[in-house]
């Protein structure tokens, strides 16, 4: 496996107008990147929190129903999160094993 691919297009974390996805070209190290490298934490550690959230939840039996569906409704807000990240990181991994694009 070779190093970061300079043409090859990264999926970023967040969404541009219209919820359409957004990308950056680069190296990996370029301003954008290290951004999206802060979002991709930042997404990440609030996910492992609401699982522990939900865990506390599961265990109460005091829990409301309202308090369940916002629960719910973050938790589908943090797996799209997830699910974003898994795909730009699986992405630049095939494209790290084809080699630069465009490129013989």
């Amino acid at each position: 496996m070779t190093g970061p691919t300079p043409d090859a297009p990264r999926l970023l974390p967040w969404a541009g107008p219209e919820g359409k996805p957004c990308y950056v070209l680069g190296d990996g190290t370029g301003y954008v990147s290290r951004m999206a490298d802060g979002v991709e934490s930042v997404q990440l550690g609030m996910a492992a929190e609401l699982l522990c959230h939900a865990d506390d939840m599961r265990d109460d039996p005091h829990v409301t129903l309202p308090q369940l569906r916002f629960l719910v409704a973050r938790i589908a807000e943090s797996l799209r999160d997830v699910h974003r990240i898994a795909r730009s990181r699986g992405e630049r991994l095939s494209a790290r094993e084809s080699g630069p694009v465009g490129r013989i």
